[in-house]
């Protein structure tokens, strides 16, 4: 993206963590196998840190059709690598996940160690009314160029295979995502579950509710962008880091679940995703409560 040019308006609220540096250029990485690669500079997240650090989204590779993958790795020393977490969160037309459509879906990932690995977040077109626009604060011109779900569902199906599917009631957000996967023709498997609402009534009780605004007031954390689905995300794995629960066998059991994957990617998705998938207040964009914020590229580009 040139500089100066305005990318589309979205109400994405201030980022966690405002004082770090913007983005670099996107740099593809060469991997042996197909698979989307993220990285982001991660310290080990403690109850006193400020916010997350910044994730980054390299490249849009095309993933083989009709393939079952499992994730994991080995290491030099011959012990197995688990993939770790996925944090999830949609922004949703309506309250049913058969009836209504997921507007917005952000994936923070986690390592094993609950260290941030990277973040992804894109709009995504409904095909439709937009729904709740007083909560989600989405309005329809906000996504002319957005992607449909078929267009995201290869990208999105790496981030989260062979991960802990992490989130606020993650059930309602699992069942979103399997409805738009199975409109999309992918089935998604059953994959391990962990719900930071539950987490956070077992640690810290429920002295303000059990929302996710809430629960993380509960647990000393503030500031986030409330129902963007990225600020949500990263929330929500804040919260799950803090309660830091044992695991119980859930990451070798997520580790081994087989991911049908689809290749269904266009151009103009993948060129979307490369841009947009991340939203940064713009300098100088005002305080925590203005939600009116320009939406800009993940990566610096001579595109136009």
């Amino acid at each position: 993206m040139r500089p100066g040019r305005l990318a589309p308006v979205h109400p994405a609220g201030p980022d966690l963590a405002p004082h770090l540096p913007s983005d670099g250029p996107l740099r593809p990485v060469p991997v042996a196998l197909p698979s989307v690669v993220i990285r982001a500079s991660s310290g080990r997240l403690t109850p006193s840190s400020p916010g997350f650090p910044p994730g980054r989204v390299f490249g849009c590779l095309r993933l083989p059709s009709r393939r079952f993958v499992r994730a994991g790795g080995i290491r030099k020393d011959g012990e197995r690598v688990l993939p770790g977490y996925a944090v999830v969160d949609v922004e949703a037309t309506g309250s049913s996940s058969r009836r209504h459509r997921v507007v917005e879906v952000a994936v923070v990932q986690l390592d094993a160690e609950r260290r941030v690995q990277g973040e992804f977040s894109t709009l995504i077109d409904p095909e439709g009314p937009v729904g709740p626009t007083h909560i989600h604060g989405i309005e329809p011109h906000h996504l002319l160029p957005a992607p449909r779900f078929p267009g995201i569902a290869a990208r999105l199906a790496a981030l989260l295979r062979g991960r802990v599917l992490v989130g606020h009631n993650v059930g309602c957000d699992r069942a979103f995502l399997a409805a738009e996967f199975d409109r999309a023709g992918i089935a998604m498997p059953d994959v391990p579950t962990v719900c930071t609402m539950r987490l956070a009534q077992e640690s810290f009780g429920a002295p303000y509710g059990l929302s996710l605004r809430a629960c993380a007031r509960a647990a000393g954390i503030s500031g986030w962008a409330a129902h963007t689905a990225l600020g949500d995300a990263r929330a929500s794995g804040q919260l799950f880091a803090r309660c830091a629960p044992e695991d119980r066998g859930e990451l070798a059991e997520a580790a081994a679940v087989r991911w049908p994957v689809s290749a269904h990617m266009t151009d103009a998705d993948a060129r979307w995703i490369a841009r947009r998938a991340g939203f940064r207040p713009l300098a100088g964009a005002g305080n925590g409560d203005e939600r009116d914020r320009r939406m800009v590229s993940s990566g610096r580009d001579g595109g136009a």
